[in-house]
């Protein structure tokens, strides 16, 4: 059994627990996610089963969610789960000033990953580390985030005001963080009250199941219909189809060379990653490299083989 799951992961659930939920219901197959989801966010957590999870590197990591800002407080996990570490007063912020404030995050920033993370430091991860307590110097962070949209706000004019923001933003963007950098931006504070991942690259919370529809799809012996084929999920990868006397060569991670290659897109370039398939199959994740003996011909050498 080899795809993706598009799971819409409940809150209070982490995203540990789904993997083995899912793991359970494919009879052991290896399986993983593609980017952890916090235990209290709820939204799209794809998991990968089989050969999947060897293309969890490969997929785009691109992010989308719809999270709720709580201003005038700020707590010690930059979540609703921590205590209140400051008390501020936001009753003059308005929704022009919100918005104002937001369009300053949009591009590339810096961000320090909060002790609440899974970053690793000195072989620990950072919400290990603060579970015992401790805090420890993290290093900034380059991110970028695409788009920011002020869906609505709410109780304008009292000391804690909320709001509802869209966010478009790469691999490794931190929302709290930002929610937490907005309220420091803003002078007043503020915390990440609730998030929903709506997207993460391809998949989308539209498309997503509930753990309650993966489980009856299972019990009616369906579990293969609710998978997304390596063939989809890899699709942004162009497509170099190898001829079948080479096929060995590249099921064994070497080399392939131009001779073995029946077609390839003509709009390859050094360095690119493509995806080496048969007609039935995909056979492995390669990076385009020129051939020094044969100008404006390319070699491919399989990072990820799959077969």
């Amino acid at each position: 059994m080899d795809g993706i799951l598009n799971i819409l992961k409940p809150p209070g659930m982490t995203s540990h627990d789904v993997v083995a939920f899912v793991r359970r219901l494919v009879g052991g197959e290896k399986t993983g996610h593609t980017g952890t989801l916090d235990p209290g966010a709820a939204g799209v957590l794809p998991v990968c089963v089989g050969r999947a999870t060897r293309v969890i590197q490969f997929l785009p990591g691109d992010k989308q969610y719809r999270v709720e800002i709580t201003f005038g407080l700020s707590t010690s996990t930059g979540d609703a789960f921590g205590e209140v570490v400051h008390r501020g007063d936001a009753t003059t912020l308005t929704g022009e000033a919100l918005e104002e404030a937001l369009q300053s995050f949009i591009g590339e920033i810096m961000q320090i990953p909060p002790m609440t993370s899974a970053v690793r430091y000195r072989g620990k991860k950072l919400y290990e580390l603060a579970r015992q307590g401790l805090e420890v110097k993290r290093e900034p962070r380059r991110v970028k985030i695409y788009a920011l949209r002020l869906v609505c706000m709410k109780h304008e004019g009292t000391p804690h005001p909320r709001a509802v923001v869209d966010v478009a933003c790469s691999a490794g963007t931190y929302i709290r963080t930002l929610c937490s950098d907005l309220g420091q931006r803003l002078g007043c504070g503020a915390y990440m009250s609730f998030l929903l991942r709506t997207r993460a690259g391809t998949f989308s919370i539209n498309e997503a199941i509930t753990l309650e529809e993966l489980e009856e799809s299972a019990r009616q012996g369906m579990l293969l219909r609710k998978l997304w084929n390596l063939e989809r999920v890899l699709e942004h990868l162009p497509s170099v189809y190898v001829r079948p006397g080479a096929v060995d060569r590249v099921g064994s991670g070497n080399l392939l060379y131009w001779p073995g290659v029946a077609s390839a897109p003509d709009s390859l370039k050094e360095g690119q990653l493509v995806k080496l398939c048969t007609d039935r199959t995909i056979l492995a994740v390669a990076r385009s490299l020129a051939d020094p003996e044969r100008p404006g011909y390319y070699r491919f050498q399989p990072v990820r083989v799959l077969v």
